[in-house]
């Protein structure tokens, strides 16, 4: 028996993998969209079905003489060869098999003709429909199966190519053992095995761990074939609860496992409106196996084989790694890895304290966030990898916490507006389930929730007077003051609301259950630790823009004026808010620069130029839906109640800004003009 081992760390650094991904027919744009992707990721193979159901359809052939030399000139192609037509069947179904068994190795044959300089290995169907037509412990159904596959093993070997048995999912040695007995293990180079460990009920109830799997099949081949390979052609883990950094973690154990390949399933989600083979949506579970989502955003296992491959993703995964003394009541951040949430961290981890980080690691970058905070502060730093919309995976985090920061949420309203219902689970669901989990730990945490000024809505009714560069208020106390907490809700586009809901549900846990909490909404906040894109983080991206020597765009006139907050000042505003929280529980608090830090997107610009030296090349489009004219909030409320103050000037910020972006991101190039000092 050959013995099965672990690979060795040089060999898991070069452990090649692949994925599976089914497409069907007249996806002609998905597969020119997805392919580069799966390139992108590092994959070495792919495995896609060929139906002979759909290969006899009308323009089926069309569709396969498209497909497979398309996919197969980019990539190690295994073609899975299954489904019987339905006027071939002896059931008259597409799962029966075929009235004449040889016709299945007709047909293997008429596609080694066609299309077999595009793959060495084919994949033959391992049984009709996961035994659902056939009981192949009946020896007379076993031996019809066992003579249409293992013959035409026989033929595609004999033409010179290599024939891959699919596996049974759940694995049944018994099953493996009668192949072997039938003599079609004889004829094989690779069986393949399925495994979803955490994913599907019915596995496991038998899922012994997959050494244990893989050497019960390693031990029953080499009875048979002890050249024959063993290849785990199907294995997967569902992310319906959002639990990203769990897939990324099987992930990696599978292609870890002693097999000779590992083809992930799968690549793309199916979307919502395809039936499986059960009917639609018969287990939520079937539909969220992809690395990606069926609109092809990346989730998290994609995002980091696209950014570095198997390394980077191991890199991630290893930073999970919470190990809180027993007697140990730390303080929860949630999207601690995040702008604002890792620097308040840092605060609290300078001060002593441990912090649980719990964050999903969903934008890119954060990660090194977390990374800087564990290089700073050890093992005070308790990484929880989870998603707010996993309830009952984040519930843990919070069974000792004595504070939470909630910041963990969809921050874009961009975003929002082309995915509402993501945005509504994170915000707004994502907001209730930390809540409840506090709830439940009945510690009475205080919670501090970082809201927005979104919740004011569009501010259309305030009259603006246009200026060179910005709007100005009409009305003298908004333009003297800003705007204030007396100001109605108004919620608008989809981000506004689900922050909007989560404003008024941490308002009213401190009513009706008595949990300490308290709101700040938020301008506009920049600093250290941000990674600004275009749709949110404006200050961050604008200077990364600049001193990469890129050009801007500006969406309105760029008149528009916020009240910017460095977020020194900001993380001084949660920890007053903290610290008074049996004073300020159950009340909301604008957070913003006030008017001494009101500045339009112009005279950001301007001042980015006088830090580079050089001119910004901006370009100006359409306002964006909900982009308020005029922003300032009125922070008289949260001086009066906590002795806060915003204390960095913008420019002085700004310029902080810039010399962090230079040292971190763009290899300690030199400001040109002379620097100024930022006030502490």
């Amino acid at each position: 028996m050959k013995k099965i081992s672990s690979p060795t760390p040089s060999q898991q650094e070069t452990r090649q993998f692949g994925f599976v991904e089914w497409f069907r027919p007249g996806e002609h744009e998905r597969t020119e969209a997805v392919l580069p992707d799966i390139l992108a990721s590092g994959a070495s193979y792919l495995r896609t079905h060929l139906s002979w159901a759909e290969y006899l359809a009308p323009g089926g052939q069309q569709w396969f003489d498209w497909l497979i030399p398309r996919v197969g000139s980019k990539i190690d192609l295994l073609p899975c060869l299954h489904y019987t037509p339905p006027s071939l069947s002896r059931t008259g179904k597409a799962s029966g098999a075929p009235v004449d068994l040889k016709s299945y190795a007709d047909f293997v044959d008429h596609i080694l003709t066609r299309y077999g300089r595009y793959f060495r290995h084919i994949e033959l169907w391992n049984e009709p429909n996961n035994l659902l037509d056939w009981d192949w412990r009946h020896d007379s159904d076993f031996l019809l199966f066992c003579e249409m596959v293992g013959g035409a093993a026989y033929w595609a070997k004999q033409r010179g190519f290599k024939p891959v048995l699919g596996g049974p999912c759940p694995f049944d040695p018994y099953w493996l053992n009668l192949m072997g007995v039938r003599g079609v293990l004889g004829v094989v180079d690779a069986v393949g095995f399925h495994g979803f460990p955490g994913t599907w009920d019915s596995e496991e109830a038998t899922w012994g761990g997959w050494d244990m799997h893989l050497g019960e099949m390693r031990g029953i081949i080499d009875r048979y074939n002890a050249k024959a390979e063993i290849w785990i052609t199907e294995a997967g883990y569902s992310t319906w609860r959002n639990d990203e950094i769990e897939q990324a973690r099987r992930f990696i154990k599978a292609l870890n496992v002693p097999a000779d390949r590992m083809f992930w399933y799968s690549w793309c989600d199916v979307p919502p409106d395809v039936p499986v083979q059960e009917g639609l949506w018969f287990d939520p579970r079937h539909y969220h196996l992809g690395a990606v989502t069926h609109d092809n955003k990346p989730k998290l296992l994609a995002r980091l084989l696209m950014e570095g491959g198997v390394t980077r993703l191991e890199e991630v995964a290893a930073l999970a790694a919470p190990h809180i003394a027993s007697d140990a009541t730390p303080v929860v951040v949630t999207g601690g890895s995040g702008f604002v949430g890792s620097n308040l961290a840092d605060s609290l981890l300078s001060d002593g304290e441990d912090v649980i980080i719990l964050d999903n690691l969903g934008r890119s970058g954060v990660d090194q966030n977390l990374s800087w905070l564990i290089e700073r502060h050890g093992g005070r730093v308790h990484p929880v990898l989870a998603d707010v919309r996993d309830l009952m995976g984040i519930e843990a985090a919070f069974k000792d916490a004595k504070a939470v920061f909630h910041y963990a949420a969809q921050t874009a309203v961009t975003t929002s507006i082309v995915d509402p219902l993501a945005d509504f689970e994170t915000n707004a669901r994502g907001t209730l389930n930390v809540l409840e989990a506090v709830r439940k730990a009945g510690r009475q945490a205080p919670v501090i929730f970082a809201s927005t000024n979104k919740v004011y809505g569009a501010l259309d009714d305030l009259g603006m007077v246009e200026l060179d560069d910005r709007y100005v208020p009409e009305n003298d106390t908004v333009r003297t003051k800003g705007i204030a907490e007396d100001r109605p809700l108004d919620f608008c586009t989809p981000y506004g609301c689900s922050k909007g809901v989560a404003d008024q549900y941490v308002l009213d846990y401190a009513k009706s259950f008595g949990i300490p909490a308290a709101v700040l909404r938020m301008s506009c906040i920049y600093g250290p630790r941000q990674f600004g894109t275009e749709d949110q983080g404006w200050v961050a991206h604008f200077l990364i823009r600049a001193l990469g020597d890129e050009a801007i765009s500006v969406y309105g006139s760029g008149k528009q004026v916020r009240d910017v907050l460095h977020v020194d000042d900001a993380v001084a505003a949660y920890r007053s808010l903290l610290a008074n929280v049996d004073r300020v529980s159950g009340k909301a608090f604008n957070l913003g620069g006030g008017p001494r830090n009101a500045v339009s997107v112009l005279s950001v610009l301007r001042e980015i130029e006088e830090i580079t030296g050089r001119p910004v090349d901006t370009s100006f489009g359409p306002w964006r839906a909900g982009d308020q004219s005029y922003f300032v909030a009125d922070t008289g409320k949260l001086e009066r109640e906590t002795d806060w103050a915003a204390r960095v000037g913008w420019r002085d910020g700004l310029r902080h800004l810039a010399e962090w972006l230079i040292a971190n991101r763009f290899g300690g190039q030199q400001i040109r003009r002379e620097k100024r000092k930022v006030v502490a």
